[in-house]
């Protein structure tokens, strides 16, 4: 591990400036940055690996006083981005009325895990593809910035079939961000000016030409908290992984819907495992609403998430292992009791 500056903040203003400031003064000769330290469960891993050099780590768990408070009302849910992967999954009332949520979070990691981690700091997890953890390799762009994609011709079973680009066939590794995406979260965002509200949608970026820059945030800014509006009980998170547990999606579903009278009123299909980023599968979605559900809707429908998809060597099969995993979680939310 290198070298590198802690400092511990104990308020938000105290964050964002430490962040910024490390941020302005970043080394271009090893792109150091600063970067915020919550559970530290993703962070101190890469840094280990050399992936990661951070010039300063900025302590921000201090900040939980504030930004960990789980708020279920009648209109909607706010979650505070220091608030801990499990005690989220197991509150009562995320189960009984977003348990797509519960779910997502329960599959992710091991309980260890789940006991560190924090919300913010899972949705910003890097990819967990091998080129990338591996600095033996040269040609990542996420790390090196015009070096080429060592996984388009090399082991690519893990990587993405949707949302690629000729630069980065990563897959983007997280659970909890399914669930974000297909109820439609926004994410307050704190930064020098202030907060500001953004949709969870519009926080991770596609590689396109630049992947090696993932979201949306700006030098300094944190995630301080997320929201949802509405409930939505009648939600499921499928995952389809090698092993039972702490395992990474080779293809997850996360299906929310609202049916009344046998009819699909609203319908919300995001898909894991098999993109660069939290991807909603809005084209499926359009297939459902107005409908009443059947085998052979729910193909029609898998068929649609994955009508765009690319697969490669040897990560072809998650195309039609995405589609079962679709049409299962479709199966299980229309049939839940709630």
């Amino acid at each position: 591990m290198r070298p590198f500056s802690y400092q511990r903040a104990t308020d938000p203003d105290m964050a964002v400036q430490a962040l910024s400031a490390a941020a302005t003064a970043n080394n271009p000769l090893t792109k150091a940055t600063a970067q915020p330290l919550a559970g530290g469960t993703t962070l101190i891993d890469l840094m280990k690996l050399d992936v990661m050099r951070p010039a300063a780590i900025v302590d921000i768990n201090p900040l939980a006083r504030g930004w960990s408070a789980i708020e279920p009302g009648s209109d909607g849910l706010r979650l505070g981005a220091l608030a801990k992967m499990s005690d989220v999954a197991a509150h009562a009332e995320i189960q009984r009325h977003y348990p797509v949520i519960a779910n997502s979070l329960k599959l992710a990691a091991s309980a260890q895990l789940r006991n560190m981690a924090t919300l913010g700091g899972n949705v910003m997890q890097r990819t967990r593809c091998s080129y990338f953890r591996d600095v033996s390799y040269e040609n990542c762009n996420k790390r090196n910035p015009g070096s080429g994609c060592a996984a388009m011709d090399g082991v690519n079973r893990m990587h993405a079939v949707l949302g690629t680009s000729d630069q980065c066939i990563a897959t983007y590794p997280g659970d909890f961000a399914q669930a974000l995406i297909a109820l439609d979260a926004m994410v307050e965002i704190t930064g020098r000016s202030g907060t500001r509200n953004l949709p969870f949608a519009d926080l991770h970026k596609a590689p396109g030409r630049t992947p090696d820059i993932e979201t949306t945030l700006r030098p300094g800014e944190l995630i301080s908290a997320f929201s949802i509006h509405g409930r939505w009980p009648r939600s499921v998170y499928v995952k389809a992984r090698d092993r039972q547990s702490y395992e990474f999606a080779l293809s997850s579903a996360a299906v929310a819907l609202d049916v009344q009278d046998g009819t699909i009123r609203d319908a919300r299909v995001a898909l894991g495992g098999v993109a660069t980023v939290p991807w909603r599968a809005r084209g499926a979605e359009a297939l459902l609403k107005g409908q009443k559900f059947d085998d052979g809707l729910a193909q029609r429908v898998a068929d649609a998430a994955f009508a765009d998809a690319r697969g490669r060597q040897h990560n072809s099969f998650k195309i039609a292992l995405g589609k079962r995993v679709v049409a299962r979680a479709l199966q299980q939310a229309v049939t839940m009791e709630i």
